[in-house]
Parts: structure tokens; C-alpha cells; sequence
């Protein structure tokens, strides 16, 4: 009763904002430059797909950490697996880059990088590069790239913001700058906890634990002359959380609590020398450390079940030159050595990588031509070199219409887990090894009359190769009676030498031994469509859609040659499987759809939004033994969230009130949506000096 009493006084409010809208502007959008290719260009001039998110957006949604920004525009998901990650194009979150001003967030433990680490209350724009951008960024952008983009001081400001909600969420964050002549400073500090939530109150722990963390960032400029500058900027983040879980069976419980810490900073300096009009230098350092620890104990007695400790380093001295040879002939390039290392609880030792790389970029522009080339060069300590290529083209048939297509090779070098993991799960029994440990690690276990069958011989499995992708993109920006933007992309993907889990050998105890090796083709292919329509000054609505396909060419080729077979749990029949009746591959929704409706009477200070977003069905897991995705029950099903927020600005603008509800329509599904928490109502209040 009281959220329904809650819902019509918000809704209330929200279409006295609509009505209200007459002598109203659009929000004002200042010229956007992106660096997609290393280079300041205007969104509109990317021969590339690139979505573009300011702050005012951000603010407008009310949001507070990377995931949930990112969960809310065309072609993205977010996964929960090891933290949320996101995916894009099809491929899962250890595809996806996340850089930080240009730089690379580490700390991927499991694969994925846990957007949730981000506070988002001093970035500018945040750029989303979709498709292969290897040519530029090396290892991990295979599937694209997320670069977040902080604020540079260039004003005296401080802006204070604090937001409390649902399960006693509650976040402050301070961002203040300061421009004196030739030296700038900013710096933001955040501070983030909630209480968690749970949806299964009879067994012990939450479905998502209390926790806290904090950030603190800061960036320093300092203009030593119009030709020489010089940026130092660094990120502090520490959180912590306890968990509460249970083991074995429910007629014997045993009841652990552990207590988990994570940390990360980085640091980087950028000195900027312009030597002339025409020819620039950039030298960059950048040096990151990231680690997790967790220690389980028996609650009863309090003796320790479990510790484990991840911590990974992470150091890169890079050059860039940017090089204007005629008005119509630009030259990036750049070259730079990585060192990398981890050390773990499931490592027996630390390891070590080193990559030494070099990459070259051409742009020529020509009346309404803009064409990129380059490419770049990786020599790798451990899987050795690479050269992955990029192009790219953008015509502009009128000045409505302009098509685009690139072309591009990625790649993902294996990681310290898939090389040197040697870890045994204490309570299922099962164990995974990295393919540099697999032989010595099964002939140990020999020795120990721990296997029953091995199933592949270690010997024969090759030294891991990176994966790889060939990357393609076609499509077409429109600006149509001077209130619609049109954006189309068609894209595919086809993937070589996939990394995949392979059982090697099984145990005596019954469980597997588990180890990596390149066995899978696959390809993603879809569409992307988005859509932006001013309706009246003030009022915007936008919708995108992606469609898309993403299978495996190998298990393709066993359903056209009549191998594959489904058996019905009930009637015990046995039946060949179709192409038609073939997912593809797990977690990945064909359809995914989001409708925006943005509204803003600048002269009244008011402004408000309505955001739809739905996934399509997805599968989760393989029910009648034959490991791919044919039958209905193997999905979960589609979904929609619905989110909702009105501002009301103060004292020109100095103060911003705002309310919000988050999955407005309370959409839960404990199972396979834990992180979403069911409806989150909240209110902040922003102070600006």
C-alpha cells in the first residue's frame, strides 16, 4: 500500500513534468570528441562503432557504479559470474577491455572484471568501442572496449553528492577541482555500503552479503608551456565484505563465515610534448596492483576451513607520437613493454609475463572520405608474436547520410589461470590445472591412487594459442527530419582456437580432473539498431535492439552430419537434433530491446526519465546429456526492468534533488539473476560549489 501510495504521487510528478513542457530547450550538448583511434575526433567522424555516454546521461540516471550504466545500452548484458561483467557482440566478459583514461583495470581473476568496482562520480564520458580493437589495444579486446573517461581539472568546483535506498544503500562522494594558472588538481574521494538482500531466508548467508568500499582518484596537471604538460593521476580502491555459507548435508551442516578484502590502486603519469603544429610525443607510464584475500573459518569453533590470496602486478612504460604529414594524412605510433606478474594461494609460484609491442595508425581524410589503417605488433614471453590488423571507412553521401564499415583481426593471449592454476576444490573433490601444470600435477595424483581413467593423454595436449577473431562491421548513420538520429550496425565475428574447459581424467572419488585446451570454432553474428527521436524541445525518446546469433561451427557441422541426439527426460525417446532447434551457445539472449524517454524543462529545473530494458531468453545449462543448447527447458526466460528517476534543480542548479526507483516493476529471479535485487527506491542530493 505504501509503495502504490509512493508510485501515484511519483507518477504525479513525473507527467506534471511532461505537461509543463511548454517553453522548454533541449538539453544543451556540448561538441563531443571521443579517442576511438587514439586521436580526439567527433563522434560523428568515427569510421567505427562507438557509443558515447556523458555525464549529464549519468546524472540524469541517477546511477552509481560502471555495471549500472553499462546494463542499460543497446547490445551490452551484464553477467554474474565472479563479479559482474559485461557482454558484448556474444562474447562473454573476459573478451571486453575496461580501460580507466586509457589505461587497463586489472584484477580478473576469474575472467571476468567486476564492473561493480567503479564509482562514476568524477567521469566525464564513457566511450564504448564495439568490435575487434586489437590493432590498438592488444590482448583482451577482442570483443571491444570500455574506456572511462575522468574529469581534468580546468575550474575551481566542489560537488558533493549523497544517495540512500533500499537495503540501507548508501553512497557519498566528494569531487573537487581546483585551476590555478598552470597547475590543476582533482580529486574524488567515495564511499559505498549496503546491507544486501536475501531471497531465501532459511538457508544461511544472503543471497548478497553486507559490504563497504571506498575509492579515492586524483588527478594532477601541470602546464609547464603551451608545448610541454604534464598529468599524474592515481586510484585508490579498497573493499570489504563477510559471507555466510553452509556445506555438506542438510542432516550434518557445517557453517563457514569468511571475511573478504579487495584492493587496487594504480598510478600514472602522462607527459605531453607538442614539438610543433604538426608532430606530437606522448610518454606514458603506468604501473597497477590488484589483490583479493579471503579467510573461511568454522563458525562454531571458529578454526580455519579455507585462506586464499590473489595478487597480480601489473607495469607499462609506453611512447606515442601523433604526426600530421599533410592536412589530410595523420600518423599514430607507438610502442611500449609490459611486465605482469601473479602470485596465489593456487599458484604454486609467481609468474611472470612479458610483452614488448609497437602499433601504427593512418587516417586520411578526403572531402567525404575518412579511411583508417594500422595494425599492431605483439611479441609475447609465453605464446610468442602477433600481428592483428584494422580498417576502416566512413563515406558521408550527403550531409545526412554517412555509411561505415571496418574490418579487423583481436586477439586474448591465455591467462595466469588457464597456464598455471593448480587448485583442488576441498569439499566437491574435483581439480583444475593450468596447461603448464597438468602433466606434473595427474602424474601426482597417480601416485596417489587418486585416478580411476584418464580420458587425455596430457602429453598430447599442444601448448596453449591465443584465441583469436576476425571481426566485421557494416552499417549506416542518418539524420532524418532534423529530429530523428539513425544509427545501424551489422556485425560478425568468427572465432578460432577457443579456449575451452576440458576433463582430462577422472578421479577415484568420482569427480573430474579438469584442465584448458584450443578445440572451438564459433562465430557471433547480429544486428544493432538505434534509434534517437527529439519529439518536442525538451522531450526525447530513444530505443535500441540488438539480434543476435552466436554458435558453434564445430557442433554445426555434427547436426548437418546427423550426430547430434536429444533424449526426452519423460518419454525416453531418442530424436536427431535440428539447426533449428539449436540455441547456440549458452548465456546469450537472441533478442535484447530498451526504450528511453527523457524529459527536461531547463527553465523550471526539472527533469525526469522512464527507462524500459528487456532481455530475451537465454540458456543456462545442458539438460539432456548432449552438452548444446535444443530444448525449452534449458532457457531462462525473458525479462523486462523498468527504471525511473525525477530531478528538481535549486538555486541555479547549485542543488539537485532527486528520487529514483529501480526496477520499478519488482522483477526477481534468485536463481539466475541474484544480482538483481528487486525494486531499489532511493533519493539524493547533489551540492555543487
Amino acid at each position: 500500500m505504501k509503495f502504490t501510495l509512493l508510485l501515484i504521487i511519483y507518477f504525479c510528478l513525473f507527467l506534471d513534468c511532461i505537461i509543463a513542457q511548454t517553453d522548454t530547450s533541449l538539453i544543451k550538448m556540448e561538441e563531443i570528441i571521443i579517442t576511438a583511434t587514439r586521436t580526439e575526433k567527433q563522434l560523428a567522424s568515427v569510421p567505427m562503432p562507438v557509443t558515447l555516454i556523458t555525464s549529464t546521461q549519468i546524472a540524469q540516471m541517477g546511477s552509481l557504479r560502471l555495471n549500472e550504466v553499462l546494463q542499460e545500452q543497446t547490445g551490452l548484458a551484464i553477467t554474474n559470474d565472479h563479479g559482474q561483467g559485461i557482454q558484448m557482440q556474444g562474447f562473454s566478459s573476459d573478451y571486453t577491455l575496461i580501460l580507466i583514461d586509457g589505461e587497463p583495470l586489472i584484477g580478473r581473476t576469474a575472467g571476468t572484471l567486476d564492473l561493480s568496482r567503479l564509482a562514476i562520480g568524477n567521469i566525464k564520458q564513457i566511450e564504448i568501442i564495439k568490435g575487434a580493437s586489437s590493432s590498438l589495444y592488444g590482448s583482451e579486446a577482442l570483443a571491444g572496449v570500455v574506456n572511462i573517461i575522468t574529469y581534468t581539472p580546468k575550474e575551481k568546483k566542489i560537488n558533493i553528492s549523497t544517495r540512500y535506498g533500499t537495503n540501507q544503500t548508501f553512497d557519498i562522494g566528494v569531487n573537487a577541482s581546483i585551476k590555478r594558472e598552470k597547475l590543476g588538481i582533482n580529486i574524488f574521494m567515495n564511499r559505498y555500503s549496503t546491507a544486501g538482500y536475501d531471497f531465501n531466508p532459511t538457508i544461511f548467508g544472503q543471497t548478497v552479503e553486507p559490504f563497504h568500499n571506498y575509492t579515492l582518484q586524483s588527478k594532477i596537471s601541470y602546464d609547464f608551456s603551451s608545448q610541454i604538460k604534464l598529468k599524474i593521476a592515481g586510484r585508490y580502491f579498497f573493499e570489504k565484505q563477510q559471507n555466510n555459507f553452509e556445506i555438506n548435508s542438510l542432516s550434518n551442516p557445517l557453517f563457514i563465515t569468511a571475511i573478504g578484502r579487495v584492493s587496487d590502486y594504480n598510478f600514472n603519469p602522462t607527459l605531453d610534448i607538442n614539438l610543433n603544429s604538426r608532430f606530437k610525443i606522448q610518454l606514458r607510464y603506468y604501473k597497477s596492483r590488484y589483490s583479493a584475500s579471503s579467510k573461511q573459518q568454522y563458525l562454531d569453533n571458529n578454526q580455519l576451513f579455507d585462506e586464499t590470496d590473489f595478487v597480480q602486478n601489473f607495469s607499462r612504460p609506453e611512447i606515442q607520437f601523433d604526426y600530421l604529414l599533410h592536412d589530410n594524412h595523420t600518423f599514430v605510433g607507438g610502442a611500449g613493454k609490459i611486465w605482469e606478474n601473479v602470485a596465489a594461494t593456487r599458484y604454486k609460484e609467481q609468474k611472470k609475463f612479458t610483452n614488448s609491442y609497437a602499433f601504427l595508425q593512418h587516417e586520411f581524410n578526403y572531402k567525404k572520405l575518412h579511411l583508417v589503417t594500422g595494425f599492431r605488433f605483439d611479441n609475447h614471453s609465453v605464446y610468442g608474436s602477433q600481428i592483428n590488423p584494422k580498417i576502416a571507412i566512413q563515406y558521408e553521401l550527403n550531409n545526412k547520410i554517412s555509411i561505415r564499415t571496418s574490418l579487423g583481426r583481436g586477439f586474448k593471449a591465455p591467462d595466469f589461470r588457464q597456464l598455471y592454476l593448480n587448485f583442488t576444490n576441498q569439499v566437491a573433490g574435483y581439480s583444475v590445472f593450468g596447461t603448464q601444470e597438468i602433466g606434473f600435477a595427474l602424474q601426482n595424483l597417480q601416485n596417489q591412487s587418486q585416478i580411476a581413467q584418464i580420458l587425455l593423454n596430457p602429453n598430447e595436449m599442444t601448448d596453449l594459442r591465443p584465441e583469436s577473431a576476425w571481426n566485421f562491421n557494416i552499417g549506416l548513420q542518418a539524420k532524418l527530419l532534423k529530429k530523428i538520429n539513425f544509427n545501424l550496425n551489422i556485425f560478425r565475428n568468427d572465432v578460432e582456437n577457443l579456449i575451452e574447459t576440458q576433463v582430462v581424467a577422472r578421479k577415484t572419488n568420482g569427480q573430474n580432473v579438469f584442465s584448458y585446451r584450443n578445440i572451438n570454432r564459433i562465430f557471433t553474428q547480429g544486428i544493432e539498431l538505434d534509434i534517437n527521436y527529439t519529439i518536442i524541445k525538451g522531450l526525447n525518446f530513444s530505443t535500441g535492439y540488438q539480434y543476435l546469433e552466436a554458435k558453434d561451427k564445430d557442433v554445426l557441422q555434427k547436426i548437418e552430419d546427423r550426430q547430434v541426439f536429444s533424449r526426452n527426460s519423460v518419454t525416453l525417446n531418442t530424436t536427431r537434433v535440428t539447426k533449428n532447434q539449436y540455441g547456440g551457445l549458452f548465456g546469450r539472449s537472441k533478442n535484447m530491446f530498451n526504450v528511453k524517454i527523457f524529459y527536461e524543462n531547463e527553465k523550471k529545473g526539472i527533469s525526469a526519465n522512464l527507462r524500459a530494458i528487456y532481455r530475451g531468453r537465454y540458456g543456462f545449462g545442458d539438460m539432456d546429456g548432449n552438452l548444446i543448447l535444443n530444448n525449452d527447458n534449458e532457457y531462462v526466460a525473458g525479462f523486462w526492468t523498468f527504471n525511473t528517476a525525477i530531478i528538481k534543480n535549486f538555486i541555479k542548479n547549485k542543488i539537485r534533488l532527486q528520487i529514483g526507483i529501480d526496477n520499478l516493476m519488482d522483477y526477481k529471479d534468485e536463481i539466475y539473476q541474484p544480482n538483481i535485487a528487486g525494486r531499489l527506491i532511493w533519493t539524493s542530493i547533489n551540492l555543487q560549489f
